[in-house]
């Protein structure tokens, strides 16, 4: 057990390192992480994946998850932080919904189109609908996603009729 401890601790200050490097990219999108943020980003992660059963090997998807995420319109410096670990545990319990048929990259390529073009930001918008959706239709056998490798996918599995411009009309032209 003492060993297991020491290797967590390893790790997590490794990914601490990685990180906080992350900042020389992002500091030009206003978002800098301090150490002690950098930290606790390592601490969820090391929660999130004994708490789905996962393993990571190599380097860590956080890293991605920050560059993906970086210039979203909806993270600030106030949310940067407890929006990277809530993308986090997203992305971990959505790679076991998928049952790993999506790769790292075609996720996190769909839940930033998600975030920024139909949940506007809302989390629980992308975990609860976008990504369940997509979820259900991945395990259902849907590969349409892997020809454009996540982007625009989404259209095809939505039930959701979104309110648009002809719909707006519509409804106008119903109250009158």
């Amino acid at each position: 057990m003492e060993q297991n401890n020491w290797l967590e601790e390893m790790s997590k200050q490794a990914l601490t390192a990685q990180v906080l490097e992350t900042n020389q990219y992002t500091q030009k999108y206003g978002l800098v992480l301090r150490e002690e943020e950098a930290a606790l980003l390592a601490e969820v992660r090391a929660d999130v994946l004994r708490e789905e059963k996962r393993v990571e090997f190599g380097q860590s998807i956080l890293p991605k998850i920050i560059y993906a995420f970086c210039d979203s319109s909806y993270i600030y410096q106030d949310n940067y932080c407890e929006s990277m670990a809530r993308l986090q545990e997203i992305f971990f319990q959505y790679k076991n919904e998928m049952l790993d048929e999506i790769t790292d990259d075609e996720l996190l390529e769909f839940m930033r189109e998600q975030f920024e073009n139909v949940c506007r930001g809302d989390f629980d918008y992308l975990e609860g609908t976008c990504l369940d959706l997509f979820a259900q239709a991945i395990r259902a056998g849907y590969a349409g996603y892997q020809e454009k490798e996540g982007q625009g996918a989404f259209e095809e599995v939505d039930i959701v009729k979104r309110w648009d411009r002809e719909l707006y009309l519509e409804a106008l032209m119903d109250l009158f």
